[in-house]
């Protein structure tokens, strides 16, 4: 499971607030098939709005647990019915890694006591 700071999470959060519930999960609870349809979502989207069916409070917190354990996915949000989750995409992880390795190290210069000429 991925952690996220406060700035992060609030950012997510707000990012969000437009979207519209992309998987269901109903009565039937969390199958294979719907952790197999989550994951494609957080292929395509990487934040994703999920809906359940389900008025225990418990169970849904059950249910955020368990998808982002799986999937390796950080839980956002969990207000009312709706869960929301991010996972970067492949590509962003992999730019990642690719800039904080090619990146120079920068020295300090330091403008100060220097003599005039």
């Amino acid at each position: 499971m991925l952690n996220l700071t406060t700035d992060e999470r609030r950012a997510l959060r707000a990012r969000a607030h437009a979207l519209n519930p992309v998987v269901a999960i109903s009565q039937n609870g969390l199958s294979e098939s719907v952790l197999n349809e989550i994951g494609a979502s957080l292929v395509s989207h990487e934040l994703i709005k999920i809906r359940v069916y389900n008025d225990d409070r418990e169970v849904r917190e059950q249910f955020l647990a368990t998808i982002c354990e799986k999937l390796d996915a950080a839980p956002v949000q969990h207000i009312g019915k709706l869960l929301v989750i991010w996972r970067p995409s492949a590509d962003a992880q992999a730019a990642k890694t690719h800039r904080t390795r090619a990146e120079p190290r920068r020295t300090k210069r330091s403008f100060q006591g220097g003599s005039r000429s």
